[in-house]
């Protein structure tokens, strides 16, 4: 989850009270947060730097303050600050609104419609009359790095661009170019960049050559301009440095361009909700328009709150503690949630939660339970042993299968439900037919898919203990997932077991003694002949094993499972110099 570095005692400033570190790690705890660690600026270059200097007595007190990953209003000390304050009873929920600007004063943005070849999404906001210091700027800059990180998914989603206002002029627009017709001083710089330039320049630069994939290879780039074609942004690569904020800034224009517009709306109303505590008008916004080609137009933000039903009894019956409406509508006001009570048709309590801009995290009624739990506090919700506590049948089939495997003298292991996509096809001696759950965005081609198989994670397991002592006899029953369009979410999970015996004497006739010992033990009968009472086994041809010296099970007709030998070309992608036998059956088959 995200931790927030905050020195203790702006945030006490902030807070209007001083506490201990042990009163602040309770008041964290009934917020459902957590101080993570202590420590010290000059401790934390210390750290980094591996210097053994003794720590002085005046430094700055930092705490890291571990919050909730969904919960972006709190990733800096303004939203931080301002939620504790409401649930501690010492401030309002906010009314965050937007200034009342007449129509031919608002500011306009254009879309071009080049811009849908790659970032067809523009959302805008403008904060007037900003008070800012260095800590309150740091904070500002801070925040913006967090989202792109969090939820803007390191910028791929979305991209924030800051500016000061009053160095530009409006009307603005998004447009989409080719690299060679875009020409500015980029921030921190000095000389003028052609795009295709700033792109060579920038592969060099640690922090935002990581960014440059995201459009490096288009054929035209996005870019956002002022009347006077002054460039503000090419995002998500860089802000231009004739607009950008000083301390000096009084008006700081807020765009965000995307991919995805519901993410780039969140982002928006995340930075302008916590900062606009700093405006002259506090809490008020002053509103963008966005016009796109098509003649369609949107005024942004969008601080409207939108309302939730939430019955009353769905509530405590998920608590386990029985309580009134009014008490429900004043825990929900401590975690910023205006409610009220709501009759329903069958005469049923129910509560109408009005849910805030700053508040993206709520959408579900399970979303208000929590937040009800929370303000109730968790240590006063009485203990009580659950109506039914018995385990799942599939569940409970997996144990007892664990326990026989286990004497039957196998080691159980357990291993990452992710793989490559390599280990899920090419290693297996298997063709990539794109029949993988693949992973969005990954953060490394280590997880870039879900298994489809046991397999090349007991395989890497051997790999990696070369050295153990054979024979090795290692087991896993897990799950594997698997495309299914009859879900609703285009996958499903199967329960799969799966057992390798690695030794210089590892043989066919090995792994078919487990196989058999399970059907013993599952009351399958081996049938000797085709039909649907038992099981019986017929030859194979799958590439992961030796031809001639693999099979299939069929149980009551139908195929769970296969073992064998294990190729020698895919012992060797796993450098795994030992013959193996390896099975996998789908456990869910036989339930």
């Amino acid at each position: 989850m995200p931790t927030v570095s905050i020195g203790r005692d702006r945030l006490f400033a902030a807070l209007g009270e001083s506490y201990t570190q042990e009163e602040f790690e309770d008041l964290c705890f009934r917020f459902g947060i957590e101080l993570d660690d202590v420590t010290t600026e000059k401790a934390i270059i210390r750290k980094e730097k591996h210097m053994d200097e003794e720590a002085d007595d005046d430094e700055e007190i930092i705490y890291k303050i571990e919050i909730p990953a969904n919960r972006y209003d709190l990733l800096c000390l303004e939203g931080l600050a301002q939620a504790l304050r409401v649930f501690n009873k010492k401030q309002e929920i906010p009314a965050y609104t937007l200034a009342d600007t007449i129509e031919d004063k608002i500011l306009k943005m254009q879309v071009k419609p080049e811009t849908s070849k790659i970032r067809p999404h523009v959302v805008c906001a403008v904060l007037r009359g900003v008070t800012f210091d260095e800590a309150r700027y740091n904070s500002f800059i801070d925040l913006q790095d967090k989202l792109h990180q969090n939820i803007c998914r390191r910028r791929s989603l979305v991209a924030i661009g800051t500016h000061d206002l009053d160095t530009l002029q409006g009307p603005f627009t998004y447009e989409a170019l080719p690299p060679t017709d875009i020409n500015f001083v980029p921030l921190k710089q000095t000389k003028s960049f052609r795009a295709d330039e700033l792109i060579e320049f920038y592969k060099s630069d640690l922090k935002l050559k990581k960014y440059l994939h995201i459009i490096e290879n288009s054929p035209v780039f996005p870019v956002l301009y002022d009347s006077k074609r002054t460039v503000l942004s090419l995002p998500p690569i860089i802000n231009g440095a004739h607009s950008a904020i000083t301390l000096q800034t009084k008006n700081v224009f807020i765009e965000c361009t995307a991919t995805d517009l519901t993410k780039a709306k969140i982002v928006l109303n995340t930075m302008v909700t916590a900062f606009s505590e700093y405006c002259e008008r506090k809490f008020e916004i002053e509103p963008v328009g966005v016009t796109y080609d098509d003649g369609k137009s949107y005024i942004y933000p969008d601080l409207n709150s939108y309302p939730m039903e939430v019955p009353l009894s769905y509530i405590t019956d998920s608590i386990g503690v029985p309580l009134e409406v009014d008490e429900v509508t004043s825990l929900l006001t401590r975690m910023q949630l205006h409610a009220e009570r709501l009759e329903s048709a069958d005469n049923q309590s129910a509560i109408k939660v009005h849910v805030p801009p700053n508040r993206s995290d709520v959408l579900h009624p399970c979303d208000v339970m929590e937040d009800v739990a929370i303000a109730y506090g968790y240590n006063n919700i009485p203990t009580r042993k659950p109506a039914s506590i018995k385990p799942l049948p599939l569940n409970e089939f997996t144990d007892l299968l664990r326990a026989e495997i286990a004497m039957n003298l196998y080691t159980e292991v357990v291993t990452w439900l992710l793989c490559s996509r390599k280990e899920n096809f090419e290693m297996l001696n298997r063709k990539d037919d794109n029949s993988a759950v693949i992973i969005g965005n990954p953060r490394s081609t280590d997880f870039e898919a879900m298994r489809r198989t046991l397999m090349p994670g007991i395989l890497k397991t051997v790999g990696s203990n070369k050295d153990h002592p054979k024979p090795i006899k290692i087991f896993e029953i897990s799950d594997v997932a698997l495309l299914d369009e009859s879900k609703d979410v285009g996958a499903s999970n199967r329960r799969h077991l799966s057992a390798l015996h690695c030794g210089a004497t590892s043989g066919f006739e090995l792994i078919h003694g487990l196989v058999d010992r399970i059907m013993e033990v599952m009351g399958i009968p081996f049938v000797p002949v085709i039909d649907n009472t038992g099981y019986y086994i017929k030859l194979s041809q799958e590439p992961e094993f030796l031809q001639g010296r693999q099979a299939s099970i069929v149980v009551r007709g139908k195929q769970i499972g296969n073992f064998g030998i294990v190729h020698p070309q895919v012992l060797n992608n796993f450098d795994i110099t030992d013959p193996c036998s390896f099975v996998e059956i789908d456990i869910e088959a036989l339930l």
